[in-house]
């Protein structure tokens, strides 16, 4: 069944394969911040094994609404790692994992990758006349923003 609830259909499509790379970086950056809230050592350990809880908390609670945004529109929501993987501009978890100063790196990187994500997307949503998409993007903009740069005052000397 077609969606018709006035959001443009030329940009119906757009924004949902928008939607579909916003949560997929989503969930890579949420997959990323449990494996380092796992794995963190160090004499930070206990500062940044708290951080990383919250964080991936955060994330966890964003895919749904993406999700559901994508299903609103009409579409099927990606939910496997292959998709995810094909989708997502942020990379994959290391292998091994890295020094605490690089998981702060890597996450802020990771953040400051989904904020471009989201970004991209909202003239799409504008044009498209689609302001629930657009609000749900702009929070998360601010969200990935705003740990970014507490990512980053971890690292200043």
């Amino acid at each position: 069944m077609a969606v018709a609830t006035g959001i443009l259909e030329e940009k119906q499509i757009v924004i949902v394969d928008g939607l579909k790379k916003l949560l997929a970086d989503t969930y890579t950056l949420y997959l990323t911040t449990h494996n380092f809230h796992w794995n963190v050592t160090g004499p930070m350990f206990t500062s940044l094994h708290a951080m990383f809880m919250t964080e991936y908390t955060e994330l966890w609670n964003a895919v749904d609404p993406i999700a559901e945004r994508i299903r609103s529109l009409g579409s099927s929501a990606p939910g496997s790692y292959a998709e995810f993987a094909r989708l997502s501009s942020l990379p994959d978890a290391p292998a091994d994992p890295p020094e605490a100063t690089d998981m702060v790196r890597i996450l802020a990187e990771g953040h400051e990758g989904a904020a471009r994500t989201a970004r991209r997307l909202v003239p799409d949503a504008e044009e498209g006349n689609d302001q629930a998409t657009a609000d749900l993007v702009v929070g998360r903009i601010g969200v990935h923003e705003k740990t970014a740069w507490m990512l980053r005052s971890i690292l200043k000397q």
